[in-house]
């Protein structure tokens, strides 16, 4: 790989992965900049995990305000309980590895869900008489089911 190559990443990145590109199709494997091009395949998959889980504490997010204070689920809110549900099936099917993903992320991604759902409702400083699941109740399966605003956590 020449200098070139590597500072063109540094200076113009689009024409650095138009070369790139080039370089591949004409099988010119030993000119390619190998590490950066290893850097961006690498995060190519992070920011589609990355939107995975900004999609699941979204939609856990209002499932919680949902079950914390019922009477004010409104249109906006399952809008996006929808919306978010739908953003998230649309990568799985593009990604079906993201499924195990987002697995991984429901516990991780639950407590701050409800932290920022008692924020938003100003619940917060009644979080222990509101009988929140310590641990996230929903599986990926059932956040992502046809119609996730009815999902409800047993008391």
């Amino acid at each position: 790989m020449s200098t070139a190559t590597k500072t063109l990443y540094e200076t113009d990145f689009v024409e650095w992965a138009d070369h790139t590109a080039e370089l591949l199709r004409q099988r010119k494997f030993d000119e390619i900049d190998l590490e950066h091009l290893v850097e961006e395949v690498e995060g190519l998959a992070g920011s589609d995990r990355h939107a995975v889980s900004a999609q699941l504490l979204r939609l856990m997010k209002h499932l919680v305000k949902q079950q914390i204070q019922p009477q004010r689920k409104g249109r906006s809110w399952i809008a996006s309980i929808n919306n978010a549900r739908a953003e998230i099936q649309l990568r799985i099917d593009a990604s079906p590895s993201l499924r195990v993903h987002a697995r991984g992320a429901l516990a991780k991604l639950y407590p701050r869900a409800v932290r920022d759902a008692l924020e938003e409702t100003g619940l917060a400083p009644q979080k222990d008489t509101l009988r929140i699941p310590e641990r996230c109740p929903w599986s990926v399966e059932e956040l992502l089911q046809e119609n996730p605003a009815e999902i409800r956590w047993s008391d």
